[in-house]
């Protein structure tokens, strides 16, 4: 009788989450024709194509994608059998994803906190803005996300407030002076970008995007050089930046909310989020 072997499962799992053979290979320490072949395997055991491969990496069939939900479930009771059947703690690894500005602020803190609790755990870091964590989740790319909400959203999604500011290189920057005032800004799509328009829309002030990215990195880069103003949650504000009052218009607060991937997530994800709940909460 064929069986579906723990190990392909877990190589599967690696396969369609990277989407890229190659990916999943570095990630559970094989190399990629044998991660082939195991997919090979997988294929010939449940008598269908799991898998459709692309120019840039390979995609789930349907029948791969109904295959991931067994396979998470399955390994999520495996590994939660062999931690409390050999009294050594949760052992694995969880994808979780994060805004640049939430990694910065509580994170680190967190991971520490957490891995003195659990040191068979193995945790991944995809930093990436709301808007591009959520199809992650949707396609369980990753286990689980801290994501932004607006501020009014409802109270019991949000573990804390996050307030956005106004940042500048200087106190008292020249370019507030500037007719059209620079602003470096994140993608149109994202809660901060869609906040400081419509904040200086209210307020009646002229603007331009003089820098539009992603990566919150590269914003502070920009507001650094003076070329341009941006915003960030205050907590996140490095120390080398001001924050911005009057005659910058006020910002809304955003929400911090905890999303996963799975309607019931594994034992080892669902500790993770209610460690990372209970102290976002305080």
């Amino acid at each position: 009788m064929d069986t579906l072997d723990i190990h392909l499962l877990r190589s599967f799992v690696a396969v369609s989450r990277t989407g890229s053979i190659s990916a999943a290979a570095l990630q559970v320490g094989r190399t990629q024709s044998a991660v082939s072949m195991q997919m090979q395997r997988l294929e010939g055991l449940v008598g269908q194509p799991i898998l459709h491969r692309t120019g840039t990496g390979v995609q789930l069939t349907l029948t791969g994608d109904r295959l991931l939900t067994h396979a998470e479930r399955i390994l999520a009771a495996h590994d939660d059998a062999l931690a409390g059947l050999s009294g050594t703690g949760l052992q694995g690894s969880i994808s979780f994803g994060c805004p640049e500005d939430f990694l910065t602020a509580f994170i680190p803190d967190l991971l520490k906190g957490f891995g003195a609790r659990h040191h068979g755990v193995e945790i991944e870091i995809v930093c990436a803005p709301t808007v591009e964590l959520r199809p992650m989740l949707n396609r369980r790319r990753i286990d689980a996300a801290l994501i932004s909400l607006p501020g009014d959203a409802e109270p019991s999604r949000v573990l804390r407030p996050a307030s956005l500011v106004w940042v500048a290189a200087d106190p008292n920057p020249a370019i507030l002076d500037s007719a059209v005032l620079p602003l470096a800004l994140s993608a149109p799509n994202t809660l901060d970008h869609r906040a400081a328009c419509d904040a200086m829309d209210r307020a009646g002030r002229p603007y331009r995007i003089a820098f539009a990215s992603n990566s919150l990195s590269g914003l502070l880069a920009v507001t650094r050089s003076g070329q341009a103003i941006s915003i960030v949650t205050k907590a996140a504000v490095p120390k080398d930046l001001h924050i911005l009052h009057a005659p910058m218009p006020p910002l809304p607060d955003v929400g911090i909310a905890l999303a996963y991937a799975a309607p019931k997530p594994p034992a080892i994800v669902r500790a993770f989020g209610d460690f990372l709940e209970e102290n976002l909460r305080r």
